[in-house]
């Protein structure tokens, strides 16, 4: 059985109860499969990107019906704002029905709204939610919701998952987190490729069938990743690399320098280096 998640932010737990780890988060319009109904209050389900947690039943449309009639919809992705009002109409001083945040993904079927009398663009575009609610979004914190990876020359696609990364700067550290509301190290890396329509492993380490495979240091580039013990950053080239750490004094998204003279070089971190890992 399928289910949509209908909450901006559906936390997938370690156990099927609200007081203990938090393994992952599903996003907003992210469709699900139920693998057992395991309590009245949580069910066990699997990410299209293979992970798997206890989300809670209310955070859910569920239904196989509903799951392809939403799949076969086409999607938008927030992606310019930390979070997106979803407002009732299309004007900044009516009441927001949700608000979203990046990475969420929405339906849209309707081309962007007009003025009337001009014929010009608005600025607002109507979308469509999985429970059939609709509402108005500002157009330009929309874009392309990729389902297969994006089809770009290894330079510039290597240099956008940077650049995407770029865009959870100044987020905090949150175990099991995946938006700029709080974001873990593998969360970062693995949205940076999500939203770039590339399914990589959730945690920090290389699994077998992702596509991530181990390189030597020497030959890394930008967006490569590098792989500590439970630990995982983005390289960015030059010997930088942004990660979400959990230390205290960065508390969450930064970037840090291999080199040791660099003024923002971790010395903790390149000592025990212990892998690093390639798309390319």
């Amino acid at each position: 059985m399928k289910a949509i998640v209908n909450s901006p932010i559906c936390p997938l737990m370690s156990q099927p109860r609200h007081d203990c780890e938090l393994a992952d988060e599903a996003l907003f319009g992210m469709v699900l499969e139920v693998l057992e109904q395991t309590t009245p209050d949580y069910w066990k389900v699997r990410t299209h990107y293979r992970y798997e947690g206890y989300v809670p039943v209310n955070c859910l449309v569920i239904g196989d019906q509903a799951a392809q009639e939403w799949a076969a919809l086409p999607k938008k992705v927030v992606l310019h704002k930390n979070t997106c009002d979803v407002m009732t109409t299309p004007k900044v001083q009516s009441w927001p029905i949700v608000t979203l945040p990046m990475g969420a993904v929405v339906a849209v079927t309707a081309p962007p709204e007009t003025d009337p009398e001009t014929g010009k663009p608005t600025g607002w575009q109507l979308v469509s939610l999985p429970g059939g609610a609709e509402g108005y979004v500002r157009s330009s914190w929309l874009d392309t919701y990729y389902e297969k990876p994006i089809d770009l020359p290894e330079e510039e696609l290597r240099q956008r998952l940077v650049d995407t990364a770029m865009l959870f700067a100044r987020t905090h550290y949150r175990w099991g987190g995946k938006t700029p509301l709080g974001v873990d190290c593998s969360g970062l890396v693995s949205m940076s490729y999500l939203l770039n329509g590339i399914v990589i492993y959730r945690d920090a380490s290389i699994k077998e069938g992702f596509p991530i495979h181990a390189i030597d240091f020497q030959d890394a580039k930008a967006g490569d990743l590098l792989f500590f013990p439970g630990h995982v950053a983005m390289y960015m080239g030059n010997q930088r690399y942004i990660h979400s750490t959990g230390k205290a004094g960065s508390d969450g998204v930064v970037i840090n320098s291999l080199d040791p003279n660099a003024p923002d070089y971790r010395a903790d971190l390149p000592e025990i280096m212990n892998g690093v890992g390639s798309l390319f």
